[in-house]
């Protein structure tokens, strides 16, 4: 996507008069934008729009806060915030170019131990504590799952935080969903209340993409309070998902800074996706924007081959690297600190770059059984179109 026409700015809701931090942000879910009738009060939609959104939804829910649907620029049917955001029929297709796809690209159903508790890792333990979004992002790795009723996740805290307990290698714990932030407050503080007292976690994560679309969320002072009283017994992590610079909205900016205040580092997993973030320009401005609100740039990943994402948001790796390594020059040191990254069934490998058609990885996570290739250097022949580690030919060094 070339952003030579027009000019990225960090708030594209300049016409937007809502006063948002005065939203009661459970009552303002009520307000969601779930079927096509609705959506055409915020944008314009051809017949064949309507019939094509009509039926992806019938899998895959559609699910906007009209908070971020104020960021969509009504007159630009390529805006990045609508294709993140509005279903389109690229979501019908299941087979094409790029390659094979899968319902399950991180191998999450090999690690469910019960009960929303997933052990991938031996020092991670992941609990999967809601299905539900404040949003639906198109590009959702766990499209299978999210807004769907489904039994990974978690029905008794209490029973995962004694999984956790029983298990003194884990130490650190991801609370993700769905969005965990989606919960009330009190559930909230049930759920980490149970992991205070356990002396091996040294640190919990709340993966969360409310700052980025529903900002509201961090208005609650309730809430704010509570996280920075944990904070003070066991250090907290705030995982969030910023894509593209036009998210980087002053709304958004005050809930960082809410997080922030209360002693809560906020990091940032972004996801190279086509026609939303692929050019150096827009990555520049992403990382550039996140550092100038105090959100740590730490991954990008490459889009996952899920079924109904990869054949319209999957960029092809031997573009995407040069892509990374155009805008990391332009970085300075804090905004280029992110890893590229394969988030693969076998564990996280870190795109390193490119000599010729060899690509260089390098793996910085394995599963518990197979540790032993954690830290390995990996070489695989790139051609035009590969976009997953399964495309490529190994490469014996």
């Amino acid at each position: 996507m070339s952003l030579a026409h027009k000019s990225i700015t960090s708030h594209q809701a300049s016409n937007n008069t809502t006063d948002w931090s005065t939203m009661d942000w459970k009552q303002e879910l009520q307000n969601n934008i779930h079927n096509v009738a609705d959506l055409k009060a915020f944008i314009d939609l051809s017949a064949q729009e309507e019939r094509d959104i009509n039926q992806v939804v019938e899998s895959h829910p559609m699910n906007i806060p009209r908070y971020y649907l104020s960021l969509i620029d009504r007159n630009d049917p390529n805006d990045p915030i609508r294709k993140l955001a509005v279903p389109t029929g690229d979501e019908l297709v299941v087979a094409g170019q790029m390659g094979a796809t899968t319902g399950d690209p991180y191998g999450d159903d090999k690690h469910d131990k019960g009960n929303g508790v997933l052990h991938k890792y031996g020092y991670t333990a992941l609990v999967v504590a809601t299905e539900y979004c404040s949003m639906y992002c198109r590009h959702c790795f766990r499209k299978r799952l999210v807004g769907l009723p489904n039994d990974q996740t978690v029905q008794n805290f209490r029973a995962a935080a004694d999984y956790i307990a029983a298990h003194p290698e884990i130490s650190n714990v991801v609370v993700s969903g769905g969005d965990p932030m989606m919960l009330p407050t009190t559930i909230i503080r049930s759920m980490l209340d149970t992991l205070r007292s356990i002396p091996h976690l040294n640190f919990v994560r709340i993966g969360t993409r409310a700052p980025v679309v529903y900002p509201l969320r961090f208005q609650d002072d309730e809430l704010i309070e509570y996280l920075a009283d944990f904070n003070k017994t066991k250090t907290l992590y705030v995982p969030t998902h910023f894509n593209h610079p036009n998210e980087i909205t002053p709304e958004a900016t005050n809930a960082v800074a809410r997080l922030r205040n209360a002693g809560i580092a906020v990091n940032n997993q972004a996801v190279l996706l086509r026609g939303i973030n692929d050019d150096e320009e827009t990555l520049v401005q992403l990382m550039s924007g996140l550092t100038r609100i105090g959100v740590n740039p730490y991954y990008l990943y490459q889009c996952m081959p899920v079924s109904r994402v990869r054949h319209h948001f999957q960029v092809p790796l031997k573009r995407g690297v040069d892509m990374v390594d155009r805008a990391r020059s332009r970085l300075d040191g804090y905004a280029k600190r992110f890893k590229f990254i394969l988030g693969h069934d076998i564990g996280k490998i870190e795109i390193c770059g490119r000599s010729g058609d060899n690509l260089i990885l390098k793996q910085i996570h394995a599963r518990a059984e197979e540790q032993e290739q954690a830290s390995r250097i990996m070489v695989r022949r790139l051609d035009e179109q590969a976009g997953w580690l399964d495309d490529m030919e190994p490469i014996t060094l």
